[in-house]
């Protein structure tokens, strides 16, 4: 009898841990994004089931997981300041169940933008007026850089559809009052974009700036107000929002493809620069345009031409870059540079004509192209090149100056008080 006891005093706590494991073996996992369907990093995240709330942060990815869970009847809820909150739930979880349930983040309360922008859109100037020289590389490459900005818009058809009808002006002041009603992220950065795009370089830093206060995870809103930094000469600035944009999620590529477009030396030269462009070749050694950047920062840094550990690296990365995509002209002009700096004309001429095979029409490739022929008393080729130099480059400038004149400048007024 004692031992029949003995027994079943033993085994009963043994079956009651059993039956705890068992009912300890649910799991819920899922992803939580943010309105722009992106990843949410470090996202807090609860779950509540009988009684007990479970609290967890997201990863670098914007994954959650929550283990050893117990059967029940569960809620979820997700936030990120900034960027809002998503509560899913009363949801059942069964015994040994393993669930995947995804969230994304929404503001639940209308942001308080600035007290009122202080500014409104009173008209647009006579096209003629748009100021800047063609041929100014700085001011290129800011064009280069609205219009990239304005590719990040949520649905550029809109403004584009508005552009052609000559309803620029009516479409600014509707992206300004849809803004001021509702400023969420994608509202606000639409209507910098718009203004970014017109040229209007302080009142796109004004709405940039507020809106990267309201959505500080943002990293289109963070490039969106580096461009415009850079677009009025603010230089010093704009480099450490370009900076913040890489670093806020340094696995994505956009923020580096927009330092790639930058030409003003005040920035490519900057602290910085060319280790964010390293970081970029090294987090993503298979894209094409990371090899190419990191290799044009290496080049313009090298204070000698004749530098073999430089050259070799540079050398290796363009020719990696034109193996992942035989197409990218850029990179075998680079490569073209490079050897004719090193006075290796016969491989600069090749890499030229590769660029002028690969991205046509490349002006840049058939000056140099000409200049190279020249160097080695091809002078009939050289004058060919020269020729189709000019014409290309006079096309290009009819070209840029049709899309500038295309473009409406807008006239501001300062809001009454």
């Amino acid at each position: 009898m004692m031992k029949c006891f003995t027994f079943a005093a033993w085994v009963a706590p043994l079956a009651a841990l059993a039956l705890f494991a068992q009912n300890e073996n649910c799991s819920l996992q899922g992803f939580v994004r943010d309105s722009q369907d992106k990843p949410v990093a470090a996202a807090t995240v609860q779950l509540k089931i009988a009684g007990q709330t479970f609290t967890t942060l997201t990863d670098a990815q914007g994954n959650y997981r929550f283990g050893a869970l117990s059967a029940g009847s569960y809620t979820l809820h997700a936030s990120e300041p900034g960027l809002g909150e998503a509560d899913l739930g009363p949801y059942s979880l069964e015994q040994q169940e393993s669930k995947k349930v995804d969230l994304v983040l929404k503001s639940s309360a209308k942001p308080q933008f600035f007290d009122e922008p202080t500014f409104i859109v009173a008209g647009v100037t006579d096209p003629s007026l748009r100021g800047g020289h063609g041929s100014d590389p700085v001011l290129r490459s800011a064009e280069t850089l609205a219009k990239s900005t304005a590719s990040l818009r949520t649905d550029p058809s809109v403004a584009d559809a508005a552009e052609k009808q000559g309803k620029a002006l009516e479409a600014a002041r509707e992206f300004q009052r849809v803004a001021e009603l509702e400023p969420n992220e994608t509202h606000l950065f639409d209507w910098g974009a718009e203004l970014l795009i017109h040229r209007a370089a302080d009142q796109a830093v004004e709405v940039f700036s507020r809106g990267n206060r309201l959505f500080p995870r943002s990293t289109r809103m963070l490039l969106g107000l580096a461009v415009a930094l850079y677009s009025r000469g603010s230089y010093d600035q704009s480099v450490q929002r370009f900076f913040e944009a890489a670093d806020l999620n340094p696995n994505d590529p956009t923020a580096y493809l927009f330092l790639g477009k930058v030409s003003s030396g005040a920035v490519t030269e900057s602290p910085g620069y060319a280790e964010r462009l390293r970081r970029f070749v090294t987090l993503q050694p298979d894209n094409p345009w990371a090899n190419y950047y990191y290799a044009v920062s290496l080049w313009k840094q090298s204070q000698d031409a004749q530098d073999a550990a430089t050259f070799a690296k540079v050398q290796s990365l363009l020719e990696k870059a034109v193996r992942l995509d035989p197409h990218l002209g850029a990179a075998y002009l680079q490569l073209g540079i490079v050897f004719a700096e090193r006075s290796n004309l016969s491989r600069a001429i090749s890499a030229y004509q590769s660029a002028i095979d690969a991205t046509p029409p490349m002006e840049e490739a058939h000056y140099r192209l000409a200049q190279a022929y020249r160097k080695i008393g091809e002078l009939a080729k050289a004058q060919k090149e020269i020729e189709l130099y000019q014409q290309l480059l006079q096309q290009s400038a009819q070209e840029l100056e049709r899309e500038r004149a295309e473009i409406q400048q807008f006239v501001f007024e300062l809001r009454k008080p």
